[in-house]
């Protein structure tokens, strides 16, 4: 038997930046993100020797040892080996080898939540394999664990709950790591238009997520005046686009996301750089009515909304500067399951 995994990636919408402690604990965040057509992939077969073997088909990584409980976390697929440890931590030693392959639809690094999407799927293997007692609160909790935790890595807890649940959330967040995942109900005819005027643009991979983060939450720790009103005005974002979206009022989507990006941008000088607010002004003046870097900034993914037909436009005169663009729907299932003979 070989069993799979897929759980999909993330556009983060509105809000973003609220989930992360310590504003999320004291003031409660509000995040509004959706799911698409882009994912992180998992396979596992068994093996008969008593060997785990990692193998990262995107990223041309592998990780051969011997079966054991903890795996050294030593900079070859960490992620990887983090979830094997936990699981076996949690629940119990794993009794036989395996071999895990993993493939990514994006780079790391690109704003698209792929680092915790990959060990939302990876736990959804194990879980499925070996017939773990996992919900989906309880998987999207675990997945955050290990990573923020476990392996020490900067971030929100948006991201796993996305990749758990999928389709269209309004997310809150409080102190003592609690979440409420609010599905949101889109007419058929709202959601065909929005995967017609939103654009995805890459620009090559971020390396400074974790510095960015780490500057917000000083920026919030400390009190600081522009960041504390940013995140406020980036918490009140969530909700706009939520009743936006809800009401079929497209026509606010573009200045909300042009809203949350002025003040994303104060939350960090990193988030923004001269190429990236002038690929933003571009699009812009081609037709676009707004958008925004899609995770903590710096690079990866840029999404604009384009309304009417300017998406045609908009994509003409990104293309002369460079980039890559992305197809993609909006996908409404969250972490998915299923073995083959």
């Amino acid at each position: 038997m070989i069993f799979r995994s897929r759980a999909p990636l993330r556009l983060g919408l509105a809000g973003g930046g609220t989930d992360v402690a310590p504003y999320s604990d004291t003031f409660g965040g509000n995040v509004l993100n959706a799911s698409i057509s882009l994912y992180a992939k998992t396979t596992i077969r068994p093996l008969p020797e008593r060997e785990v073997v990692f193998i990262s088909a995107d990223r041309k990584e592998e990780y051969r040892g011997p079966l054991r409980p903890e795996l050294p976390i030593d900079g070859r697929l960490d992620l990887l080996k983090a979830v094997h440890n936990r699981v076996s931590r949690d629940f119990g030693e794993i009794g036989q080898g395996y071999e895990m392959t993993s493939y990514v639809d994006a780079p790391a690094g690109s704003g698209l939540g792929t680092s915790s999407t990959l060990t939302v799927a990876a736990l959804t293997a194990f879980a499925g394999w070996l017939s773990l007692p996992l919900g989906e609160y309880d998987l999207a909790r675990l997945a955050y664990e290990i990573e923020r935790r476990d392996l020490g890595w900067a971030g929100g807890k948006q991201d796993q709950y996305a990749a758990t649940f999928g389709g269209f959330n309004f997310m809150e967040f409080s102190a003592g790591d609690k979440v409420i995942v609010n599905p949101l109900r889109i007419r058929s005819d709202v959601l065909r238009e929005l995967e017609t005027s939103f654009v995805l643009y890459y620009l090559g991979t971020s390396r400074l997520s974790a510095k960015i983060i780490e500057a917000q939450s000083k920026g919030v720790a400390s009190r600081e005046e522009k960041s504390m009103e940013a995140m406020h005005k980036l918490k009140e974002q969530a909700i706009l686009m939520k009743e936006a979206i809800l009401k079929g009022h497209l026509e606010d989507i573009g200045p909300i996301l042009d809203f949350g990006w002025k003040y994303k941008k104060q939350t960090s000088s990193a988030v923004s750089n001269p190429m990236i607010d002038n690929i933003y002004a571009e699009a812009l003046h081609a037709g676009a009515t707004g958008g925004k870097i899609s995770g903590a900034g710096g690079g990866g993914f840029m999404m604009f909304f384009c309304p009417g037909n300017t998406r045609y436009s908009v994509i003409d005169k990104l293309s002369s500067i460079g980039g890559e663009f992305r197809r993609f729907n909006f996908e409404e299932n969250g972490a998915a399951f299923w073995s083959m003979p």
